[in-house]
């Protein structure tokens, strides 16, 4: 072997070593750090609440349609050009107020003739009445034949019937004429007109509607389930049981000022829908609700006194069913099923599985699971109405 070939095969000899002792090295350094487990976390924190038992107002919540109270189509009743509009759209009106007028010339024209066959037809009888009375002795003394007398007396009293039917045509041409001018029969708001000045208007058409708005009529259907249960204070009269006990929630969320009362409870409950309708009236003085309009309408039907209560956000619907979690003395995290029963303001009443004086985690719910020690905080949570 060359000299070349000896020194090549000690330095492949000695690459060979330094390896091995490198994967000796590291291999140790790797099982002496296997040794040192990673402190565990600390327990998370999370917000909770004690549960409370208190007297509360059970309430009940629909969404009713508000109506005027009166609702008036304003129809026309003759035909003709619309010749004017007297009120402005959107605005209060009064009863009497003018607020069209069609072209009243072919009425008035046609109640003109009809007074001069009514003068003619009483001229007749006139005439018929002398002849009667001018007849009737020379019939006796016999100057004139009975005939005579006879013809006379028919004539008056066809003269008679003539003049009932020219007064008749006379008062029909009177109501064509007063027709011409749409007035409003109730105090309301007036809605946007249907049709322009100009236009030609048939018999029966629409032109607008006028809304009695104070009070607002709020109707709203219930179950069948909640009419037997809160059948007595339905008004079965006319007349409301219990005055202003319900509350209007609006669109935006506001509530409405003003307390309803139930006014009326339809006659059947609706097959399809197994729901009874009822209707209710606000008061409106500013006309601030209009017919259309949507909203809530809350009503305290019963109290429920010890309820227990806990905050909506500390429950959580898991397939069906609903479920907080219990801190107990020890910090630790159980999560227990409940049953629910109604939503009071931003509480949940429970009717079974919880008890006054437990703790429940109110924040913090996606961070803890059964049998976790957690370090538990005071929640924030708003007075109790």
């Amino acid at each position: 072997m060359t000299d070349g070939a000896m020194w090549l095969q000690k330095l492949l000899c000695g690459v060979r070593l330094r390896a091995w002792t490198l994967v000796l090295v590291v291999a140790a350094v790797s099982a002496c750090g296997g040794k040192h487990e990673a402190p565990p976390p600390p327990p998370p924190d999370v917000r909770v609440a004690t549960v409370q038992a208190r007297d509360v107002a059970l309430r009940s919540e629909w969404v009713g349609t508000m109506d005027g109270s009166v609702n008036a189509q304003i129809r026309a009743r003759v035909q003709g050009y619309l010749e004017s509009q007297s009120y402005a759209e959107g605005t209060l009106v009064k009863p009497g107020t003018l607020l069209f007028t069609i072209d009243a010339r072919p009425y008035r024209a046609a109640f003109d003739a009809a007074k001069g066959d009514l003068g003619r037809a009483e001229a007749q009888l006139t005439k018929t009445q002398q002849d009667v009375t001018r007849y009737t002795p020379l019939a006796k003394e016999g100057a004139i034949s009975q005939q005579e007398l006879d013809n006379a007396v028919q004539a008056n009293r066809a003269a008679k019937a003539a003049v009932d039917s020219a007064r008749a045509v006379v008062e029909k041409a009177q109501l064509d004429l007063d027709w011409t001018q749409l007035k409003s029969p109730i105090a309301g708001v007036a809605g946007i007109s249907v049709a322009q000045v100009g236009d030609l208007i048939g018999e029966n058409t629409v032109l607008t509607t006028v809304s009695q708005v104070d009070p607002i009529k709020v109707s709203f259907p219930i179950s069948e389930q909640e009419y037997l249960r809160y059948a007595d204070l339905m008004p079965v009269d006319g007349s409301a049981k219990r005055e202003g006990t319900l509350e209007l929630v609006l669109a935006d969320g506001s509530k409405y000022p003003e307390l309803g009362r139930a006014s009326v409870a339809n006659r059947q409950v609706d097959v399809k829908t197994g729901t009874l309708l009822v209707v209710s009236l606000f008061p409106n003085p500013r006309s601030l609700l209009r017919p259309g309009q949507f909203a809530k309408v809350h009503a305290a039907v019963e109290s429920k006194r010890d309820a227990v209560v806990v905050p909506q956000r500390a429950v959580q619907e898991v397939q069906g069913t609903y479920q907080v979690a219990v801190v107990g003395a020890d910090n630790k995290v159980s999560i227990r099923a409940v049953k629910t029963g109604a939503r009071v303001d931003n509480d949940w009443v429970i009717d079974e599985g919880l008890a006054a004086g437990e703790r429940i985690v109110v924040d913090g719910l996606q961070r803890v699971r059964d049998g976790l020690i957690v370090n538990p905080k005071p929640a924030e949570l708003p007075a109790a109405n």
